[in-house]
């Protein structure tokens, strides 16, 4: 009999969650302040810069799903694009983890990077968000076409973007 009531009330719960977060879907874009947690050692790179983005969120409850395009002009040298996964958790204060992969001199990174997100999401009207965030990248290393050594590229973000819901 417990079993039955733990059941109709995990139903009750989800019913209830549904219709209070109904499934947003926000189209947005940003920038993102970021440098390079070890210094790099060049004369010609910056180990810090903007980079540009454009977003999709989709929050069917407290777990929301986001994909990214970022633009990184001049990224130790080299002008990169980032597609990139969130999973995020929460709503108005939310973390999340994600996966993405660079694209440098026509090709594609060997491995992927990954990265930690939180942020804070607040309605400026009913439907335009303005998210302020950090993010902290994991990467291994950089093949730079044009240095002989690889670089240590862990990056910390901290950017800003407004999205309009769908």
């Amino acid at each position: 009999m417990k079993k039955i009531w733990v059941v109709i009330s995990l139903l009750f719960l989800v019913c209830v969650t549904t219709e209070v977060y109904a499934d947003e879907h926000r189209l947005g874009g940003g920038v993102n302040y970021w440098v390079a947690v070890e210094d790099v050692d060049f004369d010609d790179i910056d180990d810090n810069g903007l980079s540009y983005t454009v977003s999709y969120q989709y929050w069917p409850s407290l777990i929301g799903l986001e994909v990214d395009f970022e633009i990184l002009p001049d990224k130790y040298g080299e002008t990169a694009f980032a597609p990139e996964a969130f999973i995020l958790l929460g709503r108005a204060i939310y973390a999340g983890a994600g996966v993405g992969i660079e694209f440098r001199d026509s090709e594609f990174a060997e491995e992927p990077f990954f990265t930690l997100r939180a942020g804070l999401n607040l309605e400026l009207l009913p439907t335009i968000w303005w998210d302020i965030y950090g993010l902290y990248r994991f990467n291994d290393t950089a093949e730079l076409d044009d240095w002989r050594e690889n670089i240590d590229t862990d990056t910390v973000f901290l950017g800003t973007m407004i999205r309009i819901e769908l």
